[in-house]
């Protein structure tokens, strides 16, 4: 009995070990993968500056606020005049919802955007005598603000890294080269943290959401312009089915 329980717990221990070393393995794939697309995709977009117009610090953070489900170039509009209107936080949160509301309209959500501005300045003024806060544990007290818009807000203005940027581009863009199966962008956040080493947490984000919106879009990515397109098996998938798709022309 005992030689048979020893022999049961070493093929359990040499069990646990293999597993490790398969999740090693994985894991170090996955990583020198991660580099590779950084360095080509560095290649193709060599400079970023966020698309957002903004020169006061809680003007970066009404802007990504109001950002959600609209282009940058609706929200620079809508902003211009906006931030003309309303000069300080103060005079937002001393504005009235409704006339929020119709000077924001055309963001989309505009009640609940309306809502969460309103709410964010009140903060601001009441509670950080006006200054963007430069923790992500604060910034996500604000309301409104949810963990992408507080890490745009750190990168942004603070240089500060405490997570990575996950929106629908750059969520998208990570689903389709293999690094996360996970829909939730919080769950994606993670795991590109593991995988990716702190210093090039901003970088990932600033690459991806210039090709998500270049190239790897929503309904139809480029796939045959695509520089990712050797080492993205969502692309190879895609390119495939287009080949056997695309009709030849007769010889």
């Amino acid at each position: 009995m005992k030689r048979l329980r020893h022999k049961q717990e070493i093929i359990f221990l040499f069990g646990k070990l293999f597993k490790q070393l398969r999740l090693y393995n994985k894991s170090m794939k996955l990583q020198a993968r991660a580099q590779e697309v950084i360095t080509l995709l560095e290649k193709e977009y060599p400079v970023f500056e966020t698309a957002l117009d903004w020169e006061e610090p809680w003007q970066l953070v009404a802007a990504v606020l109001l950002s959600a489900q609209t282009t940058d170039e609706n929200i620079n509009r809508v902003t211009k005049t906006l931030f003309k209107k309303y000069p300080t936080p103060q005079a937002i949160a001393n504005a009235s919802i409704k006339e929020l509301e119709q000077d924001i309209y055309s963001t989309g959500y505009y009640k609940a955007k309306a809502k969460n501005l309103k709410g964010m300045c009140t903060a601001l003024v009441t509670e950080h005598n006006g200054v963007v806060p430069d923790s992500l544990a604060q910034l996500i007290t604000l309301p409104g603000v949810g963990r992408k818009t507080a890490n745009v807000v750190l990168h942004v203005l603070h240089d500060k890294r405490e997570g990575i940027v996950m929106d629908t581009h750059i969520a998208r863009v990570t689903h389709r080269l293999g690094f996360t199966k996970e829909k939730h962008p919080l769950k994606g956040e993670q795991t590109m943290m593991r995988i990716l080493p702190n210093t090039q947490w901003k970088e990932w984000g600033d690459l991806l959401i210039q090709h998500g919106r270049k190239v790897c879009h929503a309904r139809k990515p480029h796939c045959e312009k695509c520089v990712l397109s050797d080492i993205c098996p969502t692309g190879k998938t895609i390119l495939k089915t287009r080949a056997k798709t695309t009709p030849h022309p007769e010889s």
